[in-house]
Order: C-alpha cells, then sequence, then structure tokens
C-alpha cells in the first residue's frame, strides 16, 4: 500500500511539472512571436497618396477622380456650379429683343370687322325679303341700345359695435354726419376700451381700408364727433365701420 501511494505522488509530480514546462515554454514562444490582431475582411485600409503638379495622365486622372469624389455640399459655390465670368455678348439682350424670333399672336382677329349686312340692308318691311335675308346674324343687335341708367345713392357709412366677450350687438346705425374722403371704403375695424370715465385711449386699427386718410378720419370721427365712448358701458368692443 505504501509503495502504492507513493507511485500516485509521482506520477502528480511528474505531471505537474510537464504542465508547468508546457505553460513556460508557450510564454515564452508568445513573447518571441506576438500575433496580430485580426483584421475585418472586406473593409478597406486607408491610404495617403501624394500627387505632383504635372500634366502626366496618371496625374490627370487622379485629378478627376478628386474631383468626383470631393464630399463638398452640391449647395456650397464650385466650380461647377458658380462663376464670375462675365456673360457672353451673344447671350446679352436688350429691351425689345428678348423674344425676336416669336411672332405675336393675338387671340382676337380685328381685321375685316365692320357692320353687319343686317345693318346695311336695313330692316325688311315683307315677309318673304325676312326669309330670304335668313339667319345670318341673330344677335345682331345686342348690347348696341343706349339707355339712360341713373346713378346710385351715396350710402352713408354703417357702424356696427360688438362686445368682444360675447360677440352681443351693442350698436348698429348709420352715420348720416361722416363725410370721409373717399364714398367707396373697405370696412374698417377698431378694438376699443371703454372705461367708467370714457373711452380710454384711441381705437387700435386691426383691419384698414387701405387709404390712411379714411382710416385716421374714421379714427378722430369716432372719437371727436360721434363720441362713442359715451354711448358705450366699461368693456371691450370691436367696432366696424363700412359702406
Amino acid at each position: 500500500m505504501v509503495e502504492n501511494d507513493q507511485r500516485i505522488r509521482r506520477r502528480v509530480w511528474v505531471g505537474l511539472a510537464v504542465g508547468c514546462a508546457g505553460v513556460g515554454a508557450w510564454l515564452v514562444w508568445n513573447r518571441m512571436h506576438p500575433m496580430s490582431p485580426a483584421r475585418e475582411a472586406g473593409l478597406a485600409e486607408p491610404f495617403v497618396q501624394v500627387v505632383g503638379a504635372g500634366q502626366a495622365g496618371g496625374d490627370q486622372v487622379l485629378r478627376e477622380k478628386a474631383e468626383i469624389m470631393d464630399p463638398t455640399p452640391l449647395f456650397f459655390p464650385t466650380a461647377w456650379n458658380f462663376g464670375q465670368q462675365p456673360l457672353p455678348p451673344g447671350s446679352l439682350k436688350q429691351p425689345g429683343q428678348v423674344f425676336p424670333s416669336f411672332e405675336p399672336q393675338y387671340p382676337l382677329i380685328t381685321k375685316g370687322i365692320g357692320a353687319d349686312d343686317n345693318e346695311l340692308q336695313g330692316v325688311p318691311t315683307k315677309l318673304a325679303d325676312l326669309l330670304a335675308q335668313g339667319n345670318e346674324a341673330p344677335f345682331a343687335g345686342m348690347g348696341r341700345v343706349d339707355r339712360e341708367r341713373s346713378t346710385l345713392p351715396v350710402r352713408a357709412a354703417y357702424l356696427e359695435v360688438r362686445a368682444l366677450e360675447n360677440a352681443d350687438n351693442i350698436i348698429s346705425e348709420q352715420l348720416g354726419g361722416a363725410t370721409p374722403p373717399r364714398a367707396d371704403i373697405a370696412p374698417i375695424e377698431f378694438i376699443v376700451l371703454v372705461g367708467s370715465a370714457g373711452l380710454v385711449g384711441e381705437p387700435f386699427l386691426t383691419t384698414g381700408s387701405g387709404r390712411d386718410e379714411v382710416d385716421n378720419y374714421f379714427r378722430n370721427y369716432l372719437v371727436k364727433t360721434y363720441r362713442l365712448g359715451e354711448h358705450l358701458p366699461p368693456g371691450q368692443y370691436r367696432v366696424v365701420v363700412g359702406s
């Protein structure tokens, strides 16, 4: 039994010694021959290539390749889309020479328009003449009758006041005493603020008529002549003046 135990111990120690020797040899070999990292397949290595300023064929190819592969955004000025060179003389046109090769085409032909044949012949007196004349110009007399047209009466300006809070109609009446600089005016809109003592400040113009003199006239008329603040309780209002 004692001999068997000794044999087993020898075998264990010999195995440990052989293993340590193998590990040591592997470490020494790795130090002497370092392994390079594995390269990823399919990825090209970056390179730098110096090109001279000669006119050889190879240089021309490299310059064209650099221009094609230029990463500059297309909206930046480049030699292809920007230049300070003057226009050629043939492309400069003087006034009246822009469309010299296009003949004018009139949608309405005015040549040969004259009086209708019915006007020259007069009104037929017999039924047979009317039938013989036919229906050459059935609408010859339309739109040629002179009539006296009465002019439309000048309308006074119309005032409408509504509350901003609930859009209730407070005032709706005609301004008979208003005489604006122009009779045909577009609707004018103001925003007014009324306090316990009357109108606070001047009416604020939100929609004008397109004429400063008309807008200023009605602003002064509402404040000084009509005295809008005396007709309204305290609050905010939308005032529209139109004709």
